[in-house]
């Protein structure tokens, strides 16, 4: 009979604290979600409508509520329009999750043949993007630009970003380690705290990593500066040991994990 008691106080001491414990891992990861978007600003405003109607309703403002009352179907459906970009972005983070992930599978990437060439394009100051694409697809912006399906190597990349062909402005993008299209374009990031001083390029690879999970490699070609853009952020004038240790852990290993050191995000 006493151990039927303790099993109860224990389940009575740790139950709680597991229901508190998920809760605030959901609201973490909730917040993480919405600070990689732009549904702050949604957010904020449901707060508004909401504190709005708790005082109209504690003081009786009958007009108010009636109001309130009478346009809160159109509200909903107005922020669903309004926000429908944010709205599709929190779902795309939700389907991101590991947690939803069942089984992962290990790529292969000529990463060397990637470093070498970019260090090059770098040297010679030619501006690269080349997109890596994880478990979100990307046929959209494959089927923006110039289908290959070709093997990936430094002589193929060179050949694209080091001379003024048709397919340097655009982006690469690598699916299944080849490079899948050249010449794409990406959408431009929505940001409003991007510098002014960031190209067309570096603007293009946050976009990209604020609507999916790829990873995009940027070179400038006002500086020669190496980027990766992730996870809606970007990382700026890293080395090129820095951003092959990073490719490894974000394609290989399948991890996302954050940089060692504080690179600038903003900055050029």
């Amino acid at each position: 009979m006493s151990w039927l008691l303790n099993v109860g106080v224990l389940r009575s001491l740790i139950l709680p604290a597991l229901d508190v414990l998920i809760l605030a891992f959901i609201i973490y990861k909730g917040y993480q979600i919405l600070v990689q978007t732009r549904a702050v600003q949604l957010v904020k405003g449901a707060l508004f409508v909401v504190l709005t109607y708790a005082v109209a309703f504690f003081l009786h403002l009958r007009t108010l509520l009636w109001i309130l009352n009478f346009l809160a179907p159109s509200l909903v459906i107005g922020i669903a329009i309004i926000f429908q970009p944010e709205l599709r972005k929190i779902f795309t983070r939700l389907g991101q999750g590991r947690l939803l992930q069942f089984s992962g599978t290990s790529k292969s990437y000529q990463l060397d043949s990637v470093i070498k060439s970019v260090e090059s394009l770098a040297f010679r100051r030619r501006g690269a993007l080349i997109v890596f694409s994880r478990t979100v697809g990307l046929k959209n912006i494959i089927e923006s630009g110039t289908r290959m399906d070709a093997e990936l190597s430094s002589e193929l990349l060179m050949t694209i970003f080091a001379h003024d062909t048709a397919l340097h402005d655009g982006a690469v993008v690598v699916e299944e380690g080849k490079v899948a299209a050249a010449g794409c374009f990406l959408p431009l990031s929505e940001q409003l705290d991007v510098r002014r001083s960031f190209g067309t390029r570096h603007r293009a690879a946050l976009g990209l990593a604020e609507e999916t999970d790829a990873v995009v490699l940027v070179v400038s070609e006002e500086t020669g500066a190496l980027s990766l853009a992730y996870e809606a952020n970007l990382y700026y004038d890293m080395t090129a040991d820095e951003v092959k240790r990073k490719l490894i852990a974000l394609l290989q290993l399948g991890a996302d994990p954050a940089l060692d050191e504080e690179v600038s995000a903003f900055e050029e």
